[in-house]
């Protein structure tokens, strides 16, 4: 039996990275997934691929929520989980970010994620869970990324009050906070058909051989993991908590 066995469980920015690969272990935990995305064609290859549905969702519009809410339901009648995954992020010192930049990553992360606990949190059912993408930078600073980091800790506190206010119905509301991943966000490279990513992979490791303590870079698969752990009942007693998956980053630097 899978960990998710019967569970119907909506995943945003799932067509590609860290949604992508929650999306494939999921099905492969016995969930039914809704793939959400505004890449459809790479949203549509992998849900016909994996046998999951899929549904074109711009995170940061309400609209879309509610339809994507109810063709959920329609498919498979029911839902128990979300994975609000999909986010964004651009680099730029907090003096020169211009604002219509900022609010871009503030509709798309923020935004994104309250409209989704709004919008599935009275059909889900109870004893359902909802797990949000936070970020390292949920609980700390990090220069160049301003409002990501805004956004990441506005992420972190929804969670909380979610927690708090969907406990009586037994839905637990957690937040992954990954550091650096290896996806298409944090090495836009990867988005080059022509580069080889175990190539990428290796430089990568490099770069972070010295920052991180593990000594490189994570992998989506790593926090798909994480947020299967949160999604079934093996943190059956888990809420309003964030879960760093950074390979010690968050726990300082080392001068040895």
């Amino acid at each position: 039996m899978g960990k998710l066995d019967g569970r119907v469980v909506i995943v945003t920015g799932a067509a590609r990275g860290q949604g992508e690969q929650e999306a494939r272990l999921f099905v492969a935990e016995g969930a039914r997934v809704v793939v959400a995305d505004v890449l459809d064609d790479l949203g549509e290859a992998l849900a016909k691929e994996i046998g999951a549905r899929y549904v074109h969702l711009d995170v940061g519009v309400e609209q879309e929520w509610q339809a994507a809410v109810a063709a959920a339901k329609k498919a498979y009648g029911r839902l128990d989980g979300l994975v609000n995954n999909a986010g964004i992020l651009r680099f730029n010192a907090l003096v020169d970010t211009p604002l219509e930049e900022f609010m871009q990553v503030v509709q798309v992360n923020q935004v994104g994620c309250f409209l989704g606990m709004k919008t599935v949190a009275p059909e889900l059912a109870d004893g359902g869970t909802i797990v949000n993408t936070a970020s390292y930078t949920a609980l700390t600073g990090m220069a160049a990324v301003g409002s990501y980091t805004a956004t990441k800790h506005a992420v972190l506190g929804l969670t909380r009050v979610a927690a708090l206010e969907l406990a009586d119905r037994g839905i637990r509301v957690n937040a992954i906070c990954p550091g650096a991943v290896d996806t298409a966000m944090s090495n836009p490279a990867r988005l080059d058909p022509d580069a080889d990513p175990a190539e990428m992979s290796r430089a990568l490791d490099e770069l972070y051989r010295k920052l991180v303590p593990l000594g490189r870079i994570g992998r989506a698969e790593e926090v798909a993991r994480l947020a299967l752990f949160l999604t079934s009942d093996d943190s059956s007693y888990i809420t309003g908590q964030p879960f760093v998956i950074d390979g010690g980053w968050l726990a300082g630097v080392s001068v040895i």
